[in-house]
């Protein structure tokens, strides 16, 4: 701790406001990715096919996506702290709606309209923004990566957790007390309260907006990180009924999706200290290139416990990398004034992909009775995420009377 830290109130100084960022991402993701868990049972029990659950998962990925710009935007102008809480209200009440639905509608309505305005406004723009303008410049790369692997401890660490409630108190009250869980992110804002964007530089709203369409960068970054949301919304919701369409139980499925958090821990760590030593845009390359070969091998290896534990591990030091590379490239291009929002922006394309990537595999698997061709669509489209990344410039944009 500097000097100019010990000075400042104990919730304003950067590691508590560190601590507490990855700590509201640890409950809003790790609540998140247990939606796989609840694929069998409320299916089951309520009649509902794959596609109408996984429809209500991908909804969640698009309304997380649409609201991701107003949420940093909101964020940039009022602070962090009230867009967090506003965030944690409505995906509590998501969730004990989602609890209580008996239709299709209701489940729409909470698992994915609720809890994905919820998500909006308790991950990764907002928290990110936060921590990337308190990180020193050449430190920024590498506290983005500990952020995120705040997420990534909360799918290791809070699944276990779902699996537990739902095979000890049923699906329905699993995601009540879930429910009380993401309720602490409330008393955790207070730590980010007030933290708004930096007013330096003269560019307004409509200029930064109208910058980035006008440059092909960020209409690379967009896509790539649309290719990440199929992939990892795919995976992570259909994993699960995978395994066990495979002939494998139940908890070696969420022992795998388990897994993927527990290396993604440190693979955001480790690809946000590279991004601070090397091209980000190659890192995001070689994490798509990598992809493929980790498919390759779960659908041409007999699938065995040994198999999907180690596609687990490979997919999870590969699976948030691209987050505090991505983040770190529109800071990096674009400066910090508005970085809530472009990040957002950027992260609507991420869960567009997320959306076809929760609905396709269901309707896939609906219209087939296997997941194959949804495998073998995330392949092509990881080849094609890999060769956006390589045209990215990563210089900072120069802008004539401003600084950014």
């Amino acid at each position: 701790m500097t000097p100019a830290d010990a000075s400042l109130p104990l919730l304003r100084r950067p590691a508590v406001v560190l601590a507490c960022g990855a700590l509201i991402l640890t409950l809003a993701m790790g609540v998140r990715h247990t939606g796989g868990l609840f694929l069998p049972p409320m299916t089951a029990d309520q009649g509902w096919s794959r596609e109408t659950f996984s429809f209500a998962i991908a909804l969640q990925n698009l309304m997380w996506g649409l609201f991701q710009p107003f949420a940093g935007a909101f964020a940039d102008r009022w602070g962090a702290g009230r867009t967090l809480a506003g965030g944690a209200l409505l995906y509590v009440l998501g969730l004990v709606i989602m609890a209580h639905a008996d239709s299709a509608l209701g489940l729409n309505a909470g698992a994915g309209l609720l809890v994905g305005m919820g998500l909006a406004g308790t991950t990764f723009s907002v928290v990110l923004g936060v921590v990337g303008r308190m990180a020193p410049p050449e430190k920024r790369s590498l506290w983005l990566g500990i952020a995120s692997a705040g997420g990534s401890f909360g799918q290791f660490a809070v699944l276990p957790v779902g699996q537990a409630l739902i095979v000890g108190v049923g699906w329905q009250s699993a995601l009540l007390w879930l429910a009380l869980g993401v309720a602490l992110i409330i008393p955790l804002a207070r730590a980010v309260t007030g933290t708004a964007g930096s007013n330096h530089g003269n560019q307004t709203f409509g200029e930064a907006l109208n910058e980035a369409a006008r440059t092909p960068s960020f209409h690379f970054l967009f896509w790539s990180f649309f290719v990440c949301g199929f992939q990892t919304a795919f995976i992570m919701l259909h994993l699960p009924a995978f395994v066990v369409d495979g002939g494998l139980s139940a908890n070696i499925g969420m022992t795998a999706v388990a897994l993927i958090g527990l290396f993604n821990i440190a693979g955001s760590f480790l690809s946000g200290w590279l991004g601070g030593l090397y091209s980000k845009k190659w890192l995001l390359a070689w994490i798509y290139a990598l992809r493929v070969v980790a498919i390759l091998a779960i659908l041409f290896l007999p699938l065995s416990p040994v198999v999907l534990y180690a596609f687990a591990a490979i997919m999870g030091l590969l699976w948030l990398g691209t987050v505090p590379l991505t983040n770190g490239l529109v800071a990096q291009i674009f400066g910090l004034k508005f970085v809530g929002m472009l990040y957002g922006i950027v992260f609507l394309g991420h869960q567009i992909g997320g959306f076809l990537g929760a609905w396709l595999g269901g309707r896939i698997f609906d219209a087939s009775g296997s997941y194959e061709q949804a495998w073998w669509l995330s392949i092509g489209l990881s080849v094609v995420a890999a060769l956006l990344c390589l045209p990215v410039r990563e210089r900072a944009l120069v802008r004539a009377g401003a600084a950014s």
